[in-house]
This record gives structure tokens, sequence and C-alpha cells, in this order.
């Protein structure tokens, strides 16, 4: 069992809601863990503020700064290994993660998405959904595995699609299911109800590993 609580960072792109439904839930007592870092590729956006709020130290770069993802992930990488974090959380992240984060934190990197996976990865996932006639869509936490949202599930939680709901109308609801979620699928995972080993090891539908 834990006797200290679990170091992630958080990585976000925009206006910090799912960092800060992370950030009150620590400050609550109901989130085994502690924020040692956010990771922003946007130095202006209001995640940011959010964090300095929190007391929580902020990485933020500009992408067009380096000559390659991979160039800007080993900085990132470094200073994650400086800070000893052990759980990555993407809440918003709005770059592709290449193989030097994917790697060094396999089976230790979250994504939240505004589906129920595999329907409708990538972007606009509720605008996808409501273009296809759904009656239920949801959100899905699931490991980040360097594909389209393609990695191992870990929790879901379904929303039913109301006549008359428009895309903004669905993302209110969904965006409040993403802040009870998250932080209890991180919470699980600081207290051992899951196991992130057995979940990044399990076989994927054809057969293979990982």
């Amino acid at each position: 069992m834990r006797t200290e609580p679990l170091r992630i960072a958080v990585f976000a792109s925009g206006s910090g809601s799912n960092f800060q439904a992370i950030a009150d839930a620590a400050m609550a007592g109901r989130l085994d863990v502690r924020i040692e870092l956010l990771v922003c590729d946007r130095p202006n956006a209001g995640v940011v503020e959010r964090a300095k709020q929190a007391g929580v130290p902020v990485h933020t770069f500009r992408p067009k700064d380096y000559d390659s993802r991979e160039t800007y992930e080993r900085e990132i990488l470094t200073i994650l290994q400086q800070k000893q974090v052990e759980l990555v959380v993407l809440a918003g992240y709005m770059r592709i993660v290449t193989k030097v984060l994917v790697d060094a934190y396999w089976g230790r990197m979250l994504n939240v998405h505004p589906s129920l996976l595999p329907s409708f990865p990538g972007l606009d996932a509720i605008g996808q959904a409501l273009r296809h006639g759904v009656k239920v869509t949801g959100v899905t936490v699931h490991l980040v595995d360097g594909g389209l949202d393609s990695g191992p599930i870990l929790a879901q939680r379904a929303l039913d699609v109301e006549p008359g709901d428009t895309e903004a109308s669905v993302a209110e609801r969904i965006h409040r299911i993403e802040h009870r979620l998250y932080p209890e699928v991180i919470q699980a995972i600081a207290t051992g109800s899951i196991r992130l080993e057995d979940a990044a090891n399990k076989p994927k539908e054809d057969g293979t590993a990982p």
C-alpha cells in the first residue's frame, strides 16, 4: 500500500477545466496525488493561471521554437524525471505525443476523450457522434499508446443524447462527467484499485500484446 501521494503531471492546452477538477479533488482530500507539474504548449492558455492559483509549477513552451516534437518532448521528459513524476495525465492537451514520452511512460500515461471509444476518436468527437445520430455517447479514460485514442480503456461513462440536443448542450454534460470520472480513475490508480500494469498488458482484440 502506498504511503505517499502519487506524483502526477498534467498536460493541457486550453482553459483547464479538467485540470481544475483534479486540483480541486486533491485539495479537498478526495484524491491522493501531488500535482508536480503542469505542462502547456500555449503560454497564454487559461490553464496556466489556474495552475499558478493552485500553487502548481508550470512548464510552458511554444512548439514552433523547436525543430521537432521529439526535441521538446525530450526537454519535458527531463523535467518529469527530475520531479519523479509517476503518472502523466493528458487533460485537453492538443499535441500529438511521440514515442519519446509514450515509451518512457508506457502504461503510466492517461487521456480522457469525449466519446465511448472506439467510436469517434480524434477531433470533434461530440460533433462526429451527433452527425451520426447516436442515441448514446459518453466519456472514456484510456491509456495512451501513441495511436489515435487507441490505447487500452480504463473506464467509460455513458450519456443519453436527448431530442433537441446541440453540440453545446452535449458538451456541457460531457464535461460534467469528465470532471467526475477523471479524478475517480486517478484515485483508483493511486489506491491500487486499477492496476495499470494489468491494463497495459491486456491483449488487444486481435490477440496481440500492446
